[in-house]
């Protein structure tokens, strides 16, 4: 069997937490940031778990992740 190509774009977004969770960012942090409040925007800066629905789709994009 060839070996399994990681995609790149997902490898740059998603990382793999010790207990095998996928960890995300959240969006809407990126610009247009003047009229956010500062509460919003540190929760903005937070990470966030993938959700169950999507865990198995990112994991098969990240085949050496885990």
């Amino acid at each position: 069997m060839p070996k399994l190509k990681t995609r790149r774009a997902a490898a740059k977004r998603f990382r793999i937490t010790g207990t095998g969770k996928l960890q995300r960012r959240h969006a809407f942090r990126n610009h247009l940031l003047g009229h956010k409040s500062s509460k919003r925007k540190r929760f903005l800066a937070t990470s966030a778990t993938v959700d169950p629905t999507d865990h198995d789709r990112v994991q098969g994009m990240l085949p050496y992740g885990s």
